[in-house]
């Protein structure tokens, strides 16, 4: 969704674009208009809009100043300039300040339409730039890791000390680690050659054959120790990995 400021000092122009383009379109849910450059600053400032339609030609600060001004406190701002002159006399400046795109007065419907179109879709490509950059940047830091013993003894130290917490998720490990979910699972997959999920039920089962040879502990209160909030459920998976019941395996144990 993207905020768009209007910043004309002609009202039936203002008025007219808001009226005659379909934003739902572009996903344009907040428009803000401003009569002059001071007035269209202030505006500016507090809410920092995604897109501008500005006149060049507008009181209190013309619509250049207005755009340097705009570009240096939001840089990804996409501004198209409405001017009633020769675009190319101010072409040189414009190209400088990063001026995205122009419309040509008097103000069409298809003018306008056209240009928001160029400056969405530059938003949405450098909102998926941005995407890649950060995935490539997380797979080089994983590149970059060179003590991977050290990285899966921290991984696992993570899951041992969250071991009774039955809303431990990957989601909360990679939380800890700084990386995404994805990548996170990744990773895991890499080191421990399992997916986190099999790893983790891995784990709280051997801490349970524990606390059933080392405490006197009812069966519901270990489950809930290691991390599982159905004592059924607990019975079931421990007696899917290890053949027996926890009460089986403690009495068979005790036996022997």
């Amino acid at each position: 969704m993207y905020t768009l400021l209007i910043v004309e000092d002609e009202e039936l122009v203002r008025n007219g674009i808001k009226r005659l383009v379909p934003f739902e379109e572009f996903n344009i849910t907040k428009i803000m208009e401003a009569a002059n450059g001071e007035e269209g600053l202030k505006l500016f400032l507090t809410h920092r809009p995604d897109i501008v339609l500005l006149d060049i030609n507008i009181p209190r600060m013309n619509g250049l100043d207005f755009a340097k001004k705009a570009k240096e406190l939001k840089p990804n701002v996409k501004i198209a300039v409405i001017t009633g002159y020769d675009y190319y006399d101010y072409a040189v400046t414009a190209l400088k300040i990063g001026i995205d795109d122009y419309v040509l007065k008097p103000v069409s419907k298809n003018d306008v339409y056209e240009v928001l179109k160029k400056l969405v879709e530059k938003l949405q490509g450098e909102l998926q730039q941005s995407e890649l950059q950060h995935l490539f940047s997380e797979y080089k830091t994983a590149l970059q890791i060179t003590d991977e013993s050290g990285n899966k003894a921290s991984i696992a130290q993570i899951i041992e000390e969250n071991i009774a917490n039955p809303d431990f998720s990957l989601a909360i490990l990679a939380g800890h680690k700084g990386f995404s979910p994805g990548y996170m699972s990744v990773l895991f997959k890499k080191l421990f050659n399992v997916s986190f999920q099999d790893y983790l039920l891995a784990t709280r089962l051997e801490r349970s054959k524990l606390q059933l040879l080392m405490s006197d502990l009812k069966v519901y209160e270990i489950s809930s120790a290691v991390g599982f909030d159905n004592p059924n459920y607990f019975s079931a998976a421990f007696k899917k990995k290890f053949g027996l019941s926890p009460l089986q395996y403690r009495e068979r144990t005790k036996h022997s």
